[in-house]
């Protein structure tokens, strides 16, 4: 039985010891240092197709096995965080008594043998009683700043004094910081967010849903003390709720009051960027007399009950819409009148089969470097709107029309770029406008390049200049109507494909060259035809401006094809619409990080700043006289120790001399 509980206590003080060790907490401060420097310098809780992008799909992987796209909420942080506090308080816990008592010892039993072997030490002799002698002495010490305490002893009369303990109560209170920070750390962390998830209480929400039919199981209440999330308010709108990412997905939190957006106000810089944005919001509580009137900016929130609001960025709050949606299959139609919102979606049919509009954004202004020579830094390109345009098997192309017409070298172009992923460049298509400033005239001459008997006809003319006979007269034109469809359909890249995939290496060069004059030929006939129609004069040529506008038309045609939408649409009318971006944390671990800092900051201070100092006075009556033994001891800072301790060594010999000459009179 005895050996039994030796056994369980040298278990039990291996375990103390163990987490009591300097080596394992600062083990642990090493790894919780170097993880919360990723949290630092790799964005949180962002969206994993952003991190797929960044990372690739294998480092994406490592990565999120490893928890960094959350590591502050990670279950091994949360642990290293609970070893940490165990470790710290286990150091306090043992060194506490000791230190307590150090810092109240004056080591008055403290033999003479030991004082002469101190580094400073000096001795002397005087007349009178241990008493008498000791009382000026102590006066002096106490004058030093020194606490003091005196004891008789057999041998002799010993004083002792002491100053700067406090600086042993810096290692305490260091270490209790260090507890105080992870505890706030801990309370503001999502460890009770883990815990339900654990439970099967808490499920988090991949889908694109409405807020109205986001499960009970992914909302949280007030019961969540600790979060920070966003929400984005268009102006006039108002929100109870805010999103916390979460992972692959997100939660909604709900809030005790409503935030009300009254107006946004943003001012641009010249080369576009925001200059200032802030928000005139109102807070409606039940618990308030009358609603609550406030204007947030950056780096001047608003705290209200505890909920720091801070505005965050900016967006578009839902602009509507008015667009014309003109067919690049059916340019003969009227465009058609289409009425959409950004962040709406709007099922529309094309000649080419069903197609799904995304609104994504609307660009007030745009702001690229302006061209050279123009005495210009930079160009505000005008608003711009940003969609997709999905087909039924889900593929989907992202367009950003400009709604103000681009000058290029004096001529004017409806521009409109095209990308397949956010991973690319737009690519850009530049149509050309007529002297109505309208597409209706590039409208009207793809129409005719659609027309099979207008092709018929330019194929025709061309086969007459020609020395064939019938049966090759029949097939030249076959094919250059093959060839002209390709083109308008498809655009010149397919035009080269075909001639690749036919034509030997060596004759590839001359063969679609002799295709592109052909089909400049052949759309050049078509487009003299329609400026016949539309009563223009050519008897004595076209214009250099009528010229050019053929030659653009020619290019945007022979890019249609990579254009990748049945569709162009302008927008006609719109109701701009800004939105705010708000984050709302809540962190009530915050004011006991902050406390714990200041226990930090006042355990440094008092470590590196207050010096422990001891000093002796060791005095003995020997043949009528006193022989006095002073020394003294500091473990930091010994030259200023040592210059302090030959000033104090003076003033004591200064009061040795003068009761001297006391005696003597």
């Amino acid at each position: 039985m005895p050996n039994t509980a030796r056994g369980r206590h040298s278990v039990g003080a291996t375990l103390l010891e163990f987490l009591g060790s300097m080596n394992l907490a600062i083990t642990l401060l090493v790894v919780i240092s170097i993880a919360s420097v990723i949290g630092t310098v790799l964005k949180q809780n962002e969206a994993y197709n952003n991190y797929v992008f960044k990372f690739g799909d294998f480092w994406f992987e490592v990565f999120k096995a490893l928890g960094l796209f959350d590591v502050y909420g990670a279950s091994w942080f949360l642990v290293l965080l609970g070893f940490l506090i165990l470790s710290t308080s286990v150091c306090v816990y043992r060194q506490w008594p000791g230190m307590m008592r150090d810092i109240n010892h004056f080591r008055l039993d403290v033999q003479e043998k030991s004082l002469r072997g101190f580094h400073l030490k000096t001795e002397w002799s005087q007349p009178g009683s241990a008493e008498s002698v000791a009382r000026p002495l102590t006066a002096a010490l106490g004058n030093g700043g020194y606490r003091k305490r005196s004891k008789q002893r057999e041998d002799g009369l010993m004083v002792a004094g002491m100053k700067g303990s406090a600086s042993r109560l810096g290692y305490l209170l260091s270490h209790v910081g260090i507890v105080v920070i992870c505890l706030g750390a801990l309370v503001d962390g999502n460890l009770p967010l883990k815990l339900a998830e654990m439970r099967g209480d808490l499920v988090v929400e991949t889908r694109d849903l409405a807020v109205e039919d986001i499960p009970a199981k992914s909302t949280l209440g007030d019961e969540n003390l600790a979060f920070r999330g966003s929400v984005n308010i268009p102006e006039g709108g108002s929100a109870n709720f805010l999103f916390l990412p979460l992972r692959n997905g997100y939660l909604l939190q709900q809030l005790p009051f409503t935030i009300e957006l009254e107006r946004f106000h943003v001012e641009y810089y010249d080369r576009g960027m925001p200059k200032s944005f802030v928000s005139d919001v109102v807070i409606h509580d039940d618990e308030l007399a009358e609603p609550l009137r406030r204007t947030i900016e950056v780096n001047h929130p608003l705290v209200y009950k505890g909920y720091a609001i801070y505005q965050a960025n900016f967006s578009d709050g839902g602009t509507k819409l008015e667009l014309d949606a003109w067919s690049f299959d059916r340019p003969d139609a009227e465009p058609l009148k289409l009425s959409g919102a950004v962040h709406r979606k709007l099922e529309i049919v094309t000649p080419s089969g069903a197609r799904t509009l995304e609104f994504i954004d609307f660009k007030l202004h745009n702001i690229f470097p302006a061209e050279e020579g123009s005495g210009k830094r930079f160009q505000d390109y005008g608003p711009s709107l940003t969609f997709k345009v999905r087909e039924p098997n889900g593929q989907a192309s992202e367009f950003v029309n400009y709604l103000v017409p681009v000058n290029l070298n004096g001529a004017l172009y409806r521009m409109s770029g095209v990308r397949e992923s956010v991973a690319e460049d737009y690519r850009y298509l530049h149509i050309p406008l007529d002297d109505e400033v309208s597409v209706k005239r590039f409208m009207r001459l793809r129409e005719l390049a659609l027309d099979p008997a207008r092709i018929r006809a330019a194929a025709e003319a061309q086969a007459d200049g020609l020395e064939l006979n019938e049966a090759q007269r029949a097939t030249v034109i076959d094919s250059m109507e093959v060839l002209m469809k390709v083109f308008i359909v498809s655009g010149l890249d397919e035009v080269v494909a075909r001639v690749e995939r036919t034509a030997p290496e060596s004759e590839r060069g001359a063969v679609v060259e002799s295709y592109i004059q052909l089909i400049q030929s052949m759309m050049g006939g078509l487009y003299l035809e329609m400026l016949l129609e539309e009563g223009v004069d050519v008897s004595s040529g076209v214009t250099a401006e009528q010229a050019r506008f053929f030659e653009d038309s020619l290019e945007a045609f022979s890019l249609l094809g990579a254009y990748g939408s049945p569709i162009f649409l302008e927008v006609s009318d719109f109701e701009h619409i800004e939105s705010s971006g708000l984050q709302i944390t809540r962190a009530p671990g915050q004011g006991i990080v902050y406390f714990g800092c200041v226990m930090l900051m006042l355990g440094v201070f008092f470590m590196f700043y207050l010096h422990h100092r001891r000093l002796w006075l060791w005095l003995r009556e020997e043949e009528g006289e006193v022989k006095v033994l002073f020394a003294g001891s500091g473990h930091r800072n010994r030259e200023e120790f040592a210059d302090e301790f030959e000033k104090l060594t003076g003033a004591l010999r200064g009061l040795a001399d003068k009761q001297r000459r006391l005696d003597e009179l």
